[in-house]
């Protein structure tokens, strides 16, 4: 199989990459896609050595040609029609989706419309254009595989059910580190503080995103679009073991749990091999050492951002696409220590509030929704902390 890998050098892309070299019979990487590390990425070409590769900073594209020079035969793309072309590469037969956040919307659209394979790490491309990008993958044969822990759980367990027997899915969530802190414990927490993820290694926004347990919000609305269930069908539980990685209950009581290490090289293997298993990915399970697994409602008065994904998704249209690009200023600015981390799920909610446009979702109507939500978060966090110095435009 021929992989097109978007995001490379990223925690999802580096993982996967680790995957794809234990099977080189399996597989060959034609496309790879990063944003601007120059290094990471010069080495990454020399090693897989790609038919083409792009760097969306188009000043770094033009630092790693003169990196690699003549050490590798590789064309060299840069800026946002260059991740467009490799997204949509025609020698590949998956393209793993891995690129953060609102900026792996258009790549993962121009992977439907190839009709590819996608196994999708990207949930934002699916909060933002669920509709949109369901719709395309139907209209031109490309196939959507969940590559998040949870989703992939969730896929897994459904392999073969009727999902009319379905009563639940139960998204398990690790509460991030600060699952037993007060609201006014909140109040002070640092962006270092936040970035210590207890039980996985994430790219920064993602384990911003899990420690405000929006990250699981988002999730609430990826599991809709990938399984077609209703909002009250999806359930969140926090689980800080990170061993059960989701189940589905059905209908007659009965609850199927996936379980595994809680390590990303396994739902990626998975994305690339469905239905079939690659050997010896994971570390098993030592069910003797694992003394306890734990569950516990979320707190959504501490943690307001799952409710704010769940009015999202039941107000539906363009409003999961505002959510999104004001949770992604808010903790861009939260990271650059401008504001307070419970900061970011107020200045989601007032954007949310201040959202008027019912239209239904085109790709116009959610790249405006998406430039409108932006530029209105910077404006209410300038309003609320207009006596701090040092509130900067991303």
């Amino acid at each position: 199989m021929k992989i097109t890998l978007l995001g490379s050098t990223g925690s999802i892309g580096t993982n996967a990459l680790k995957v794809i070299e234990r099977y080189p019979e399996n597989y060959e990487v034609v496309g790879l896609a990063a944003d601007k590390n120059v290094d990471a990425f010069a080495g990454q070409i020399k090693k897989f050595k790609p038919h083409i590769a792009c760097l969306t900073d188009e000043q770094a594209a033009e630092t790693l040609k003169a990196a690699i020079g003549d050490t590798a035969s590789v064309e060299i793309v840069s800026g946002s029609d260059g991740l467009n072309h490799v997204a949509g590469l025609p020698a590949a037969d998956i393209v793993i989706a891995a690129i953060s956040g609102a900026a792996g919307l258009l790549p993962a659209i121009s992977a439907v419309r190839a009709g590819k394979k996608i196994a999708l790490a990207n949930k934002e491309a699916l909060v933002m254009a669920g509709a949109l990008l369901t719709h395309e993958a139907c209209q031109n044969s490309a196939s959507i595989v969940p590559v998040d822990s949870e989703h992939s759980a969730i896929f897994q367990l459904l392999q073969g059910c009727d999902i009319n027997s379905v009563r639940n899915i139960i998204l398990t969530a690790s509460g991030g580190p600060f699952l037993h802190y007060t609201e006014k414990d909140l109040e002070l927490v640092t962006p270092e503080e936040a970035l210590q993820h207890p039980r996985w290694k994430m790219g920064n926004k993602v384990t911003i995103d899990s420690a405000s347990l929006m990250n699981k919000g988002l999730e609430i609305i990826e599991a809709h679009w990938l399984f077609g269930l209703h909002p009250d069908k999806i359930k969140v539980i926090i689980h800080p073991q990170s061993i059960i990685h989701s189940m589905v209950e059905f209908v007659d009581g009965t609850v199927f749990a996936q379980l595994s290490q809680p390590d990303m090289q396994g739902p990626i293997a998975y994305a690339l091999s469905c239905p079939e298993r690659l050997n010896h990915i994971l570390e098993p399970l030592d069910f003797g050492q694992l003394k306890k697994l734990e569950f516990t409602e979320p707190d959504t008065k501490r943690f307001p951002s799952l409710t704010l994904a769940y009015t999202a998704l039941k107000a539906g249209k363009l409003m999961p696409t505002v959510m999104n690009a004001a949770n992604e200023v808010a903790v861009h600015l939260f990271c650059d220590k401008h504001i307070p981390f419970t900061a970011i799920p107020v200045v989601t909610e007032t954007v949310m509030k201040h959202f008027t446009d019912n239209r239904e979702p085109d790709l116009d109507s959610i790249l405006r929704a998406d430039a409108w939500a932006r530029e209105e978060a910077q404006n209410i966090i300038k309003k609320i902390f207009k006596n701090q110095k040092g509130v900067s435009r991303t």
